[in-house]
């Protein structure tokens, strides 16, 4: 067993978004993705019509989501980078339509700073950045002037670059540590310790045995003291696991995510909102989220 290369803290119980604040004490956020690209991995071009994304983020919303996460560039393996423009051009009717239809938080889906700041003058409530903040030298700055809330995820190099040969000396030290430092760089620019949540970037720089172990020991991430978002949700190492590239994946990552729930993760990421929350509910029913205890309890 390897030495948390952190001191731990308490587990988080809220997320405080810009204007809002979320519980995470009673199971996992269910967060619903809407692509609004042609290219991502598992549904690009589905939603890629401003009508199209706006019917699906309705129907996720009528699924049980908590909230939305908005996206109009692919970061799949070897994706294509678009301009600030396109992104803007693909993101921006879709968040200001559904600013209009509902109050339910949404979350921007980027990189660029200039993108982050005209979603959020428009009522979006995080900034969930692949790059951890990192990618833009004005992102940091724009979350702590908007005091919105964020997300930071690891990630191996690019998504250009990310898959060719993810190496770890140990990836889950690797990854708790690369978390860690960008929550005290985030503290550091004063962005308050209750906005930041942190993703281990399931399939961002990593084998499929990677993600298995990030997954088995993901509740080793909440020792950092913010909320945890992973996102499972039909990725390649599921069809690994099940030893079919052509398989449904909704059911493989219902699995994941019970099995993230009970570990005391506090967001999921996914695209099938209706099963999930399903799913949740009964395993919350029959006693599932009574082994979620702490991860400083369970491994004291």
């Amino acid at each position: 067993m390897f030495a948390d290369p952190l001191p731990p803290l308490p587990r988080a119980t809220v997320w405080r978004l810009r204007t809002t604040t979320l519980r995470c004490d009673r199971g996992p956020l269910v967060m619903g993705i809407v692509n609004v690209t042609p290219d991502s991995f598992s549904d690009g071009g589905s939603y890629f019509d401003t009508s199209a994304a706006v019917r699906h983020a309705r129907q996720l919303i009528a699924q049980g989501a908590d909230l939305l996460d908005i996206g109009g560039e692919s970061t799949r393996p070897y994706a294509t980078p678009v301009s600030r423009a396109d992104e803007l051009r693909r993101v921006m009717p879709v968040i200001e339509q559904l600013r209009g239809e509902t109050t339910l938080p949404m979350s921007i889906d980027t990189s660029k700073a200039a993108v982050a700041r005209e979603a959020l003058a428009c009522g979006v409530e995080v900034i969930n950045d692949v790059t951890g903040l990192t990618g833009d030298p004005d992102m940091v700055p724009l979350a702590a002037e908007t005091r919105c809330g964020v997300c930071a995820m690891h990630m191996q190099g690019t998504p250009a670059t990310m898959q060719d040969h993810p190496h770890y000396r140990d990836v889950v030290a690797d990854i708790a540590r690369y978390l860690g430092q960008r929550r005290d760089a985030l503290l550091a620019a004063g962005i308050d310790p209750q906005r930041i949540c942190l993703d281990p970037g399931i399939g961002f720089g990593k084998t499929h045995q990677h993600n298995l172990t990030l997954l088995r020991q993901a509740d080793r991430f909440l020792l950092l003291g913010c909320p945890l978002l992973v996102g499972p949700s039909r990725k390649g190492f599921l069809a690994h696991v099940l030893g079919d590239k052509q398989a449904d994946r909704t059911a493989a990552t219902v699995g994941v995510c019970l099995a993230l729930a009970a570990r005391g993760v506090q967001v999921l990421r996914v695209h099938d909102v209706g099963p999930v929350r399903q799913a949740l509910r009964l395993f919350a029913a029959t006693g599932g989220l009574d082994a979620a205890a702490p991860a400083a309890d369970r491994h004291a």
